[in-house]
């Protein structure tokens, strides 16, 4: 977008920000060389400094990976493009030198680096290893239930041998187990600071962590400011890795995104992303700064039907739906391009990845035909829900959609709800028609239909849906050490999905970010993050 595109608010927006930084660059904060400090533009800072508080947002989620250490971390790869990303199938020591799953299977144990420490110079133990951990299975909400998705349930699992040693104990096995120790949520914290600021109504000091930070990560927290500026330093003493080349990171808060691509336009930012697909589209065109895109592994931009209650408990309706759908239209119009369609594949399930396209594709007759058969032929008046967070791509997709679906009789009412109520919105499992994107961190089909379409799943599964044939199927995925039974688990749950259709997939979403071309060493993660301990600047 040139500049002089912008209206008068974002030029005033823009004019201010580009002097901030400019002042930043001539402040104490920039003593070291411009290219060890890294400046980044974001929509939305962290409204918390402890990812496993309620309510924390996604940006949190950055803030632990780069301040706390895992006992492991992802190898990393080089995806077709050159671009860096994480393996899914391969671990990598972190806070953990080397580990030792059991003969029988049923337990491993983590050999801890005797040299870590905490930014507050404390020694790293198994204690605190222990307390973080029985932190994680404790506090309920998403953080728990995201360490039993790799079968971490209670504190009894977690065991001090020695001060240096640590074991977790197996409730079963679970091939999701090793790697979901080395997602955001396991992250260990400072048990002695930690335990100082927590009080008997408060043990897991979630008051104190969510605006403190205790961590012994590549980089602390200096300041943190809610709604404008976090900056980072680098923990000189980190020993879990090589020392970043980083020395500081200063992530602003820049909601307007005018104002963010005019600041890294001019210089006065290193990177930035949440874009509109449409400026991500012009800037890899105009080819003034670096644009990486992946797509994001096991996510998904889908429409949800609400399965429980007339009148998407009908399957023949959500079919009907799903052949209406305007998929071309959302994918131009409102994605730019800038997804993976999710639309037109094979009437059967060949293989067993997971996203893949589903059968439907734009068809009003058989929609037309389907509406008939479940007995809607007079139409029916419903509303669809959206959050206003995801409006960029989302009220086109809602208008698109709205407008092809009362071409077989369904007259859509689009309501618009606030981000900070959404997900207690949807936890209702009230909304007839929702416009969601989920994405799961590790990369395994069984992992997003246990989070989604899970009888037992009362988090996520904004549909509703209950079948006991898809709870055992993903279940036998999920647990079975048989390939054969795995594979064809996998393929059963998706085609009973497509036949079901709880959810119409609309496209798997791309993680694009924007960069000044001197910025390297970027590598894509499954949390979307960046993580400043790889980066660096000619």
């Amino acid at each position: 977008m040139p500049f002089l595109d912008l209206d008068r608010r974002e030029f005033l927006q823009a004019t201010l920000a580009a002097g901030a930084a400019s002042s930043l660059v001539s402040s104490p904060a920039f003593t070291q060389s411009r290219a060890e400090v890294l400046v980044l533009v974001q929509e939305l800072g962290p409204n918390s400094l402890d990812m496993q508080g309620v309510g924390s947002n996604q940006t949190v989620n950055g803030l632990a990976w780069n301040c706390y250490d895992r006992l492991m971390t992802y190898a990393p790869k080089t995806l077709p493009d050159g671009t860096v990303s994480y393996d899914r199938k391969a671990l990598a020591p972190e806070l953990a030198e080397s580990w030792q799953i059991a003969s029988d299977g049923m337990s491993c144990t983590f050999n801890l680096r005797k040299d870590a420490t905490f930014h507050d110079g404390t020694p790293v133990t198994a204690k605190d290893v222990k307390w973080s951990f029985d932190r994680s299975v404790s506090v309920g909400g998403f953080p728990t239930f995201q360490m039993s998705a790799g079968s971490l349930e209670k504190p009894e699992q977690f065991v001090v041998v020695d001060d240096h040693t640590f074991r977790v104990d197996f409730i079963r096995k679970d091939k999701m187990l090793m790697f979901n120790l080395a997602v955001v949520v396991p992250f260990v914290i400072n048990s002695t600071l930690a335990k100082k600021n927590a009080a008997e109504a408060d043990p897991w000091a979630m008051n104190w962590l969510r605006s403190n930070e205790a961590g012994g990560g590549a980089y602390r927290v200096e300041s943190w400011r809610p709604g404008s500026e976090t900056i980072l330093v680098r923990f000189d003493n980190w020993k879990s890795g090589p020392l970043p080349k980083i020395r500081r990171v200063i992530a602003r808060d820049v909601p307007s995104p005018g104002t963010r691509r005019a600041m890294l336009e001019r210089g006065d930012a290193d990177i930035s992303t949440g874009f509109p697909p449409k400026d991500f589209d012009q800037m890899i065109k105009e080819g003034k700064l670096k644009i990486v895109g992946v797509p994001i592994p096991n996510a998904l931009w889908y429409v949800a039907l609400n399965t429980s209650r007339p009148p998407f408990d009908n399957v023949k309706l959500r079919q009907a739906i799903a052949w209406a759908m305007p998929y071309e239209q959302i994918q131009s119009s409102a994605f730019f391009g800038r997804a993976k369609p999710m639309y037109g594949g094979g009437a059967t399930v060949e293989q067993a990845v997971w996203p893949q396209p589903f059968p439907y594709r734009t068809d009003l007759d058989k929609a037309k035909a389907l509406m008939q058969e479940a007995g809607f032929g007079q139409g029916l008046d419903t509303s669809f829900s959206l959050d206003v967070g995801t409006a960029t791509v989302g009220e086109p997709t809602a208008v698109l959609i709205q407008e092809s679906l009362a071409k077989i009789g369904m007259r859509i009412t689009i309501e618009k709800i606030p981000g900070a109520n959404w997900r207690t919105t949807l936890n209702k499992k009230e909304l007839p028609m929702v416009l969601n994107r989920f994405s799961g961190w590790l990369d395994y089909p069984e992992y997003y239909f246990f989070w989604n379409l899970h009888g037992n799943n009362s988090i996520f599964n904004i549909s509703a849906y209950k079948n006991a044939a898809m709870d055992q199927l993903i279940d036998r995925a999920r647990f079975t050490d048989d390939e054969a039974e795995y594979e064809k688990s996998v393929k059963e749950f998706i085609a009973l999905c497509m036949q079901e259709v709880p959810i119409v997939p609309l496209n798997q979403p791309i993680h694009d970010i924007a960069m000044q071309k001197a910025v390297g060493g970027y590598e894509f993660w499954f949390h979307r993050e960046p993580d400043f301990r790889q980066f660096s600047k000619a």
